[in-house]
């Protein structure tokens, strides 16, 4: 099997993430933060060691700023749920993942919060157009960082920059695409929430993710329950990330994670990059020699989305696995709105992204097998 589906799943992982989680389960089997014993204590500190990982990755000041979830999704919930009322306006993109896009429309569906979308330009924002949509009562601008479809990087530090100078607005950012593979600079950029995946290129475990945010942010819990701390009250804690986390946290995946970073800082997030690009850049232009047609967000991503003629994406990924031993996204890639930006609604886009274990002579065999469907 040749895996080419990095942008939805990073796979295989690397050795020391499986024998880190394996690890996990047979060493911190206590609940984190419950139980005075040594064993909880001992769980507890794993779970810290990670939250620092994660917070010196996203250059965050403090690690308390950064809450585990079980992914992106439910990150972005926990926010954007958490802090939209009625009457609040919110800035979004149409490049967004259904993660951002659904309770967005559920907020304004259901809790009077009202809904702007910017122009773009090939997928990138109208910085311009971002400015006139700002009003009094914008309360979040949320963005992606680089879209899971097409690649499209958006400029976030001039992004929060703009929202700044001209509102009181809070900026946050997906980066569920880009961390693992960009540096993402949490103070730098400035803005106030970051929603990340653990499991797609910080090669962690399916079920991880989180988010980062800012001590000012204020956000309501998604989920209440037990924290271990302050169990004398019927409330959960007022800050710090154990507002976030009630219930009983993945520490084997949270540990898993960990090693995954541990990984890109043993092998450095530019080499890791810069072979996923050169294998994305050799596939582009084998794709563009086949004529087939490209979709290109502007960037040198490791995400490329192409058709061939006018068959059905979902009918060429299929065709790929079936007959090739090939895996591949097809279809909208729970992002309806940017495949209207870029006029593929209808047919959808293959979507190949290479990761760190992929090699040159396996999109050879994909262009191979592109150049025998275009045959018919």
């Amino acid at each position: 099997m040749i895996y080419l589906d990095n942008a939805a799943t990073t796979y295989p992982k690397p050795e020391s993430v499986y024998k880190a989680h394996d690890y996990a389960l047979r060493n911190f089997g206590a609940n984190p933060g419950r139980g005075g014993h040594s064993f909880s204590r001992e769980t507890a500190r794993a779970v810290f060691q990670v939250r620092e990982k994660v917070a010196k990755f996203l250059t965050a000041k403090c690690s308390s700023q950064i809450v585990f979830t079980s992914s992106a999704t439910e990150a972005m919930s926990t926010v954007l749920l958490g802090s939209l009322k009625k009457g609040d306006h919110v800035i979004s993109t149409s490049m967004e993942h259904n993660a951002v896009w659904r309770p967005l429309k559920y907020l304004k569906e259901n809790k009077g919060v009202e809904l702007s979308f910017c122009k773009h330009i090939r997928g990138h924002i109208d910085l311009k157009d971002l400015k006139e949509q700002l009003k009094a009562n914008t309360k979040i601008v949320v963005v992606n960082h680089v879209s899971n479809v097409f690649g499209t990087e958006q400029d976030i530090k001039e992004i929060n920059k703009i929202v700044k100078e001209y509102s009181k607005s809070k900026v946050v950012v997906d980066v569920a695409q880009s961390v693992g593979e960009k540096m993402i600079n949490a103070t730098e950029w400035g803005v106030d929430a970051l929603i990340f995946a653990g499991h797609k290129s910080l090669f962690g475990p399916v079920g991880t993710g989180g988010f980062y945010l800012k001590s000012d942010f204020e956000v309501e819990p998604l989920k209440i329950g037990g924290t271990g701390s302050s169990s004398e009250s019927a409330s959960v804690p007022l800050c710090g990330p154990e507002r976030f986390e009630s219930g009983t946290l993945n520490t084997p995946g949270i540990w898993a994670l960990g090693a995954g970073i541990d990984f890109i800082n043993e092998k450095g997030i530019d080499t890791i990059k810069n072979h996923k690009r050169k294998l994305s850049g050799y596939l582009r232009n084998g794709l563009e020699e086949l004529k087939a047609t490209v979709y290109d967000g502007g960037e040198k991503s490791s995400v490329i989305s192409f058709n061939i003629g006018d068959m059905d994406s979902t009918e060429v990924a299929f065709i790929l696995d079936d007959l090739y031993d090939i895996i591949v996204r097809a279809g909208l890639h729970c992002s309806p709105s940017a495949h209207k930006t870029f006029g593929t609604a209808k047919q959808g886009t293959v979507r190949v992204s290479p990761g760190y274990y992929n090699s040159q002579a396996e999109i050879d065999i994909l262009l191979d097998a592109v150049a025998e469907l275009k045959r018919g």
